[in-house]
Protein backbone atom coordinates (compact mmCIF):
# COMPACT_ATOMS: atom_id res chain seq x y z
CA UNK A 1 0.00 0.00 0.00
CA UNK A 2 3.25 2.26 0.69
CA UNK A 3 4.71 1.55 -2.60
CA UNK A 4 1.16 2.21 -4.55
CA UNK A 5 0.72 5.41 -2.43
CA UNK A 6 4.13 6.61 -3.41
CA UNK A 7 3.40 5.55 -7.06
CA UNK A 8 0.43 7.96 -7.07
CA UNK A 9 1.75 10.76 -5.44
CA UNK A 10 5.06 10.42 -8.00
CA UNK A 11 2.36 10.15 -10.64
CA UNK A 12 0.32 13.05 -9.77
CA UNK A 13 3.46 15.32 -9.11
CA UNK A 14 4.85 14.16 -12.80
CA UNK A 15 1.23 15.13 -14.42
CA UNK A 16 1.04 18.51 -12.20
CA UNK A 17 4.43 19.51 -13.96
CA UNK A 18 3.51 18.72 -17.16
CA UNK A 19 0.84 20.24 -16.84
CA UNK A 20 2.19 23.18 -15.34
CA UNK A 21 4.74 23.04 -18.56
CA UNK A 22 2.59 22.41 -21.04
CA UNK A 23 1.11 25.69 -19.74
CA UNK A 24 4.28 27.74 -19.40
CA UNK A 25 4.87 27.08 -23.37
CA UNK A 26 0.86 28.01 -24.23
CA UNK A 27 1.87 31.93 -22.48
CA UNK A 28 1.43 33.25 -25.68
CA UNK A 29 -0.96 36.31 -26.40
CA UNK A 30 -2.10 37.12 -30.65
CA UNK A 31 -2.40 40.99 -31.50
CA UNK A 32 -3.67 42.15 -34.81
CA UNK A 33 -3.21 46.28 -34.97
CA UNK A 34 -2.14 48.57 -37.50
CA UNK A 35 0.48 48.81 -39.56
CA UNK A 36 3.31 51.30 -38.16
CA UNK A 37 1.75 51.60 -35.01
CA UNK A 38 3.72 50.59 -32.06
CA UNK A 39 7.53 50.72 -30.83
CA UNK A 40 8.56 47.22 -31.30
CA UNK A 41 10.71 47.04 -27.84
CA UNK A 42 7.25 47.46 -26.32
CA UNK A 43 6.72 43.95 -27.81
CA UNK A 44 9.82 42.92 -26.23
CA UNK A 45 9.60 44.46 -22.81
CA UNK A 46 5.98 42.87 -22.65
CA UNK A 47 7.52 39.04 -23.28
CA UNK A 48 10.82 39.82 -20.64
CA UNK A 49 8.41 41.11 -18.07
CA UNK A 50 5.41 38.73 -18.05
CA UNK A 51 6.91 35.34 -20.12
CA UNK A 52 4.32 35.86 -22.64
CA UNK A 53 5.11 35.88 -26.18
CA UNK A 54 3.50 37.88 -28.68
CA UNK A 55 2.34 37.10 -32.29
CA UNK A 56 1.67 40.21 -33.98
CA UNK A 57 0.22 40.89 -37.03
CA UNK A 58 -0.82 44.28 -39.06
CA UNK A 59 -3.52 45.67 -41.18
CA UNK A 60 -4.07 48.62 -43.04
CA UNK A 61 -8.00 48.72 -43.55
CA UNK A 62 -10.74 48.21 -41.27
CA UNK A 63 -12.69 46.64 -43.59
CA UNK A 64 -9.98 43.94 -43.51
CA UNK A 65 -10.02 43.65 -39.98
CA UNK A 66 -13.77 43.20 -39.59
CA UNK A 67 -14.24 40.63 -42.26
CA UNK A 68 -11.68 38.44 -40.12
CA UNK A 69 -13.91 39.10 -37.07
CA UNK A 70 -17.45 38.64 -38.26
CA UNK A 71 -15.83 35.51 -39.91
CA UNK A 72 -15.44 34.18 -36.84
CA UNK A 73 -11.98 32.23 -35.36
CA UNK A 74 -9.53 34.26 -36.25
CA UNK A 75 -7.03 33.55 -33.66
CA UNK A 76 -6.50 36.44 -31.99
CA UNK A 77 -6.53 37.31 -29.10
CA UNK A 78 -6.16 41.98 -28.97
CA UNK A 79 -7.62 43.67 -32.14
CA UNK A 80 -7.35 47.75 -32.43
CA UNK A 81 -10.50 48.60 -34.76
CA UNK A 82 -11.58 52.06 -34.70
CA UNK A 83 -14.59 53.45 -32.51
CA UNK A 84 -17.11 53.39 -35.61
CA UNK A 85 -16.33 49.97 -36.74
CA UNK A 86 -15.92 48.68 -32.88
CA UNK A 87 -19.62 49.83 -32.25
CA UNK A 88 -21.51 47.84 -34.94
CA UNK A 89 -18.95 44.88 -34.10
CA UNK A 90 -20.23 45.00 -30.53
CA UNK A 91 -23.93 44.65 -31.81
CA UNK A 92 -22.91 41.64 -33.57
CA UNK A 93 -21.21 39.94 -30.50
CA UNK A 94 -17.81 40.01 -32.21
CA UNK A 95 -15.88 40.68 -28.54
CA UNK A 96 -16.66 40.35 -24.79
CA UNK A 97 -16.51 42.10 -22.34
CA UNK A 98 -13.53 43.01 -20.68
CA UNK A 99 -12.78 41.46 -17.18
CA UNK A 100 -11.51 45.15 -15.04
CA UNK A 101 -11.00 43.43 -12.09
CA UNK A 102 -7.89 42.00 -14.12
CA UNK A 103 -6.93 45.24 -15.44
CA UNK A 104 -5.85 47.44 -12.50
CA UNK A 105 -4.44 50.05 -14.83
CA UNK A 106 -7.13 51.35 -16.13
CA UNK A 107 -7.72 53.84 -13.61
CA UNK A 108 -4.57 55.49 -15.37
CA UNK A 109 -7.10 56.61 -18.37
CA UNK A 110 -8.63 60.09 -19.48
CA UNK A 111 -12.14 60.60 -18.53
CA UNK A 112 -12.46 63.29 -21.54
CA UNK A 113 -11.38 60.20 -23.76
CA UNK A 114 -13.69 58.09 -22.32
CA UNK A 115 -16.59 60.06 -22.61
CA UNK A 116 -16.13 60.14 -26.25
CA UNK A 117 -15.02 56.45 -26.85
CA UNK A 118 -18.52 55.73 -24.47
CA UNK A 119 -20.40 56.98 -27.50
CA UNK A 120 -19.36 53.94 -29.13
CA UNK A 121 -18.73 51.56 -26.08
CA UNK A 122 -21.33 52.68 -23.69
CA UNK A 123 -19.71 51.89 -20.05
CA UNK A 124 -16.32 51.53 -22.51
CA UNK A 125 -17.58 48.01 -21.42
CA UNK A 126 -15.71 46.32 -24.18
CA UNK A 127 -13.10 48.27 -24.81
CA UNK A 128 -10.39 50.83 -24.47
CA UNK A 129 -8.44 53.67 -26.17
CA UNK A 130 -5.08 53.04 -27.62
CA UNK A 131 -4.79 56.01 -29.39
CA UNK A 132 -6.72 58.76 -31.06
CA UNK A 133 -6.48 62.00 -33.42
CA UNK A 134 -7.82 63.51 -36.47
CA UNK A 135 -8.18 62.96 -40.38
CA UNK A 136 -6.62 66.18 -42.36
CA UNK A 137 -3.90 67.29 -44.43
CA UNK A 138 -0.47 66.30 -44.83
CA UNK A 139 1.63 67.89 -47.10
CA UNK A 140 5.10 68.64 -48.90
CA UNK A 141 5.79 72.36 -47.58
CA UNK A 142 8.02 73.07 -50.94
CA UNK A 143 5.76 71.31 -53.70
CA UNK A 144 3.03 72.63 -52.33
CA UNK A 145 4.66 76.04 -52.71
CA UNK A 146 5.63 75.89 -55.94
CA UNK A 147 1.82 74.62 -57.08
CA UNK A 148 -0.35 76.52 -55.03
CA UNK A 149 1.98 79.43 -54.23
CA UNK A 150 1.82 78.67 -50.55
CA UNK A 151 3.80 77.46 -47.94
CA UNK A 152 0.43 76.78 -45.66
CA UNK A 153 -2.63 75.08 -46.11
CA UNK A 154 -5.78 74.61 -43.68
CA UNK A 155 -8.53 74.01 -45.66
CA UNK A 156 -10.76 71.53 -47.25
CA UNK A 157 -10.87 73.91 -50.16
CA UNK A 158 -7.22 72.37 -51.58
CA UNK A 159 -8.64 68.99 -51.90
CA UNK A 160 -12.18 69.10 -52.31
CA UNK A 161 -11.99 71.71 -55.27
CA UNK A 162 -10.89 70.42 -58.45
CA UNK A 163 -9.62 73.35 -59.90
CA UNK A 164 -7.26 73.32 -56.40
CA UNK A 165 -6.49 69.64 -56.29
CA UNK A 166 -5.85 69.75 -60.31
CA UNK A 167 -2.89 71.96 -59.57
CA UNK A 168 -1.60 69.15 -57.28
CA UNK A 169 -1.84 66.24 -60.02
CA UNK A 170 1.65 66.10 -61.25
CA UNK A 171 3.15 66.29 -57.59
CA UNK A 172 0.92 63.13 -56.14
CA UNK A 173 -2.22 63.05 -54.48
CA UNK A 174 -2.88 60.06 -51.98
CA UNK A 175 -5.99 59.21 -49.59
CA UNK A 176 -6.85 57.09 -47.38
CA UNK A 177 -9.11 54.05 -48.71
CA UNK A 178 -11.39 54.65 -45.65
CA UNK A 179 -15.02 55.87 -46.48
CA UNK A 180 -15.54 56.05 -43.16
CA UNK A 181 -12.82 58.75 -42.65
CA UNK A 182 -13.32 60.38 -46.00
CA UNK A 183 -16.78 60.90 -46.87
CA UNK A 184 -17.89 62.49 -42.99
CA UNK A 185 -15.38 65.27 -43.96
CA UNK A 186 -16.54 65.65 -47.61
CA UNK A 187 -20.19 66.54 -45.91
CA UNK A 188 -18.36 68.82 -43.39
CA UNK A 189 -17.18 70.40 -46.72
CA UNK A 190 -20.65 70.78 -48.04
CA UNK A 191 -22.05 72.17 -45.08
CA UNK A 192 -24.41 68.49 -44.42
CA UNK A 193 -23.77 67.27 -41.15
CA UNK A 194 -20.90 64.87 -41.08
CA UNK A 195 -23.27 62.46 -39.33
CA UNK A 196 -26.12 62.26 -41.91
CA UNK A 197 -27.36 59.04 -43.10
CA UNK A 198 -29.42 60.22 -45.96
CA UNK A 199 -29.20 58.81 -49.43
CA UNK A 200 -29.47 61.67 -50.72
CA UNK A 201 -26.43 63.40 -49.29
CA UNK A 202 -23.90 60.42 -49.80
CA UNK A 203 -25.27 60.89 -53.32
CA UNK A 204 -24.10 64.40 -53.14
CA UNK A 205 -20.51 63.71 -51.72
CA UNK A 206 -20.27 60.83 -54.73
CA UNK A 207 -21.10 63.40 -56.91
CA UNK A 208 -18.16 65.48 -55.22
CA UNK A 209 -15.33 62.95 -54.96
CA UNK A 210 -16.13 62.07 -58.72
CA UNK A 211 -14.68 65.50 -59.68
CA UNK A 212 -11.64 65.28 -57.97
CA UNK A 213 -11.15 61.71 -58.75
CA UNK A 214 -9.13 62.04 -61.73
CA UNK A 215 -6.50 64.20 -59.73
CA UNK A 216 -5.97 61.21 -57.00
CA UNK A 217 -2.98 59.02 -57.95
CA UNK A 218 -4.07 56.69 -54.89
CA UNK A 219 -6.15 55.10 -52.29
CA UNK A 220 -4.18 53.75 -49.33
CA UNK A 221 -4.26 53.54 -46.00
CA UNK A 222 -0.65 53.33 -45.27
CA UNK A 223 1.82 53.74 -48.24
CA UNK A 224 1.11 57.43 -47.95
CA UNK A 225 3.64 57.66 -45.13
CA UNK A 226 6.95 56.50 -47.46
CA UNK A 227 5.51 58.52 -49.76
CA UNK A 228 5.21 61.94 -48.14
CA UNK A 229 8.74 60.99 -46.54
CA UNK A 230 10.66 60.23 -49.58
CA UNK A 231 8.97 63.30 -51.45
CA UNK A 232 6.87 61.38 -53.80
CA UNK A 233 3.82 63.06 -53.07
CA UNK A 234 2.75 66.66 -52.24
CA UNK A 235 -0.34 65.81 -50.50
CA UNK A 236 -1.98 63.05 -48.33
CA UNK A 237 -5.36 63.10 -46.90
CA UNK A 238 -4.53 60.91 -43.73
CA UNK A 239 -4.06 60.18 -40.20
CA UNK A 240 -2.38 63.08 -38.04
CA UNK A 241 0.06 60.50 -36.69
CA UNK A 242 1.03 59.24 -39.85
CA UNK A 243 1.97 62.30 -41.58
CA UNK A 244 4.07 62.90 -38.32
CA UNK A 245 5.90 59.65 -38.78
CA UNK A 246 6.13 60.79 -42.26
CA UNK A 247 7.75 64.14 -40.99
CA UNK A 248 10.02 62.11 -38.48
CA UNK A 249 11.31 60.08 -41.53
CA UNK A 250 11.79 62.78 -44.00
CA UNK A 251 13.78 64.39 -41.15
CA UNK A 252 16.39 61.64 -40.51
CA UNK A 253 16.62 60.99 -44.28
CA UNK A 254 18.05 65.17 -44.16
CA UNK A 255 17.15 64.98 -48.08
CA UNK A 256 15.67 68.39 -48.07
CA UNK A 257 11.86 67.29 -47.91
CA UNK A 258 9.67 69.39 -45.27
CA UNK A 259 5.82 67.87 -44.20
CA UNK A 260 3.68 69.48 -42.34
CA UNK A 261 0.06 68.69 -40.76
CA UNK A 262 -3.10 71.27 -40.59
CA UNK A 263 -6.78 70.38 -38.99
CA UNK A 264 -8.51 72.33 -41.74
CA UNK A 265 -10.15 75.59 -40.00
CA UNK A 266 -13.95 74.03 -41.16
CA UNK A 267 -13.47 71.02 -38.56
CA UNK A 268 -12.47 67.75 -39.16
CA UNK A 269 -13.23 64.18 -37.83
CA UNK A 270 -11.86 62.54 -34.55
CA UNK A 271 -11.24 58.96 -34.09
CA UNK A 272 -10.74 56.53 -31.68
CA UNK A 273 -8.49 53.50 -32.04
CA UNK A 274 -9.75 50.94 -29.50
CA UNK A 275 -8.02 47.73 -28.04
CA UNK A 276 -10.46 44.76 -27.28
CA UNK A 277 -11.19 41.37 -26.91
CA UNK A 278 -12.40 38.95 -29.52
CA UNK A 279 -15.46 36.43 -27.97
CA UNK A 280 -13.52 33.57 -30.01
CA UNK A 281 -10.10 34.93 -28.21
CA UNK A 282 -7.85 31.68 -27.41
CA UNK A 283 -5.99 33.21 -24.48
CA UNK A 284 -8.35 35.74 -22.99
CA UNK A 285 -6.06 35.42 -19.14
CA UNK A 286 -3.02 36.73 -21.38
CA UNK A 287 -5.19 39.08 -23.28
CA UNK A 288 -6.18 40.70 -20.30
CA UNK A 289 -2.26 40.72 -19.64
CA UNK A 290 -1.58 42.52 -22.48
CA UNK A 291 -3.74 45.47 -22.31
CA UNK A 292 -2.86 46.05 -18.54
CA UNK A 293 0.48 46.54 -19.75
CA UNK A 294 -0.55 48.73 -22.86
CA UNK A 295 -2.17 50.73 -20.02
CA UNK A 296 0.92 51.67 -17.96
CA UNK A 297 1.58 55.35 -18.33
CA UNK A 298 5.06 55.04 -19.60
CA UNK A 299 4.61 52.07 -21.87
CA UNK A 300 2.06 53.62 -23.84
CA UNK A 301 3.50 57.14 -23.80
CA UNK A 302 6.38 55.06 -25.75
CA UNK A 303 4.11 53.99 -27.74
CA UNK A 304 2.99 58.04 -28.07
CA UNK A 305 6.33 59.22 -29.04
CA UNK A 306 7.05 56.52 -31.64
CA UNK A 307 3.72 57.13 -33.81
CA UNK A 308 3.36 60.74 -32.74
CA UNK A 309 -0.68 60.04 -31.57
CA UNK A 310 -2.44 60.86 -29.05
CA UNK A 311 -3.42 58.22 -26.33
CA UNK A 312 -6.08 58.28 -24.01
CA UNK A 313 -4.26 57.54 -21.12
CA UNK A 314 -4.21 60.45 -18.97
CA UNK A 315 -1.30 59.41 -16.58
CA UNK A 316 0.88 58.60 -20.02
CA UNK A 317 1.06 62.60 -20.24
CA UNK A 318 4.44 62.99 -17.88
CA UNK A 319 6.56 60.69 -19.87
CA UNK A 320 5.22 61.97 -23.44
CA UNK A 321 7.98 64.02 -25.22
CA UNK A 322 7.06 68.34 -25.05
CA UNK A 323 6.97 68.22 -29.04
CA UNK A 324 4.21 66.14 -28.47
CA UNK A 325 2.74 67.07 -25.79
CA UNK A 326 2.60 70.92 -26.91
CA UNK A 327 1.97 70.65 -30.59
CA UNK A 328 -1.86 71.65 -30.90
CA UNK A 329 -2.42 69.37 -33.98
CA UNK A 330 -1.39 66.12 -31.63
CA UNK A 331 -3.00 67.14 -28.52
CA UNK A 332 -5.72 70.03 -29.69
CA UNK A 333 -6.01 72.91 -27.72
CA UNK A 334 -9.82 73.87 -26.63
CA UNK A 335 -10.18 75.82 -29.94
CA UNK A 336 -9.34 73.34 -32.40
CA UNK A 337 -10.81 70.41 -30.45
CA UNK A 338 -14.43 72.71 -30.38
CA UNK A 339 -14.03 72.11 -34.66
CA UNK A 340 -13.88 68.38 -34.52
CA UNK A 341 -16.62 66.15 -34.94
CA UNK A 342 -17.44 62.21 -34.20
CA UNK A 343 -19.24 59.78 -36.29
CA UNK A 344 -21.74 57.03 -35.06
CA UNK A 345 -21.92 53.53 -36.58
CA UNK A 346 -23.89 53.06 -39.89
CA UNK A 347 -26.38 50.36 -39.47
CA UNK A 348 -26.01 47.78 -42.04
CA UNK A 349 -28.95 49.77 -44.44
CA UNK A 350 -26.18 52.71 -44.72
CA UNK A 351 -23.22 50.46 -44.76
CA UNK A 352 -24.15 49.19 -47.84
CA UNK A 353 -24.87 52.84 -49.70
CA UNK A 354 -21.47 53.86 -48.23
CA UNK A 355 -19.85 50.55 -49.71
CA UNK A 356 -21.50 51.36 -53.14
CA UNK A 357 -20.85 55.02 -53.06
CA UNK A 358 -17.17 54.18 -52.13
CA UNK A 359 -16.28 51.72 -55.06
CA UNK A 360 -18.19 53.98 -57.44
CA UNK A 361 -15.56 56.80 -56.26
CA UNK A 362 -12.47 54.70 -56.04
CA UNK A 363 -13.32 53.00 -59.59
CA UNK A 364 -13.86 56.41 -60.86
CA UNK A 365 -16.66 55.15 -62.32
Amino acid sequence: MTRKAFWLSATSAFLTLFTLGAHAQDRVVNVYNWSDYIDSSIIEDFTKETGIKVTYDTFDSNELLETKLLAGGSGYDVVVPTANFLARQIQAGVFQKLDKSKLPNISNMWDIVSERTAKYDPGNEYSINYMWGTVGLGYNVKKVQEALGTDKIDSWVVFFNPEKLAKLKDCGVYVLDSPSDILPNAFKYLGIDPETTSPDDFAKAEELMLKIRPYIRKFHSSEYINALANGDICLAVGWSGDVFQARDRATEANRGVEISYSVPKEGAEMWFDQMAIPADAPHVAEAHEFLNYMMKPEVIAKSSNYVFYANGNKASQQFIDKEILEDPAIYPDEATLAKLFTIAPYDSKIQRVVTRTWTKIVTGQ
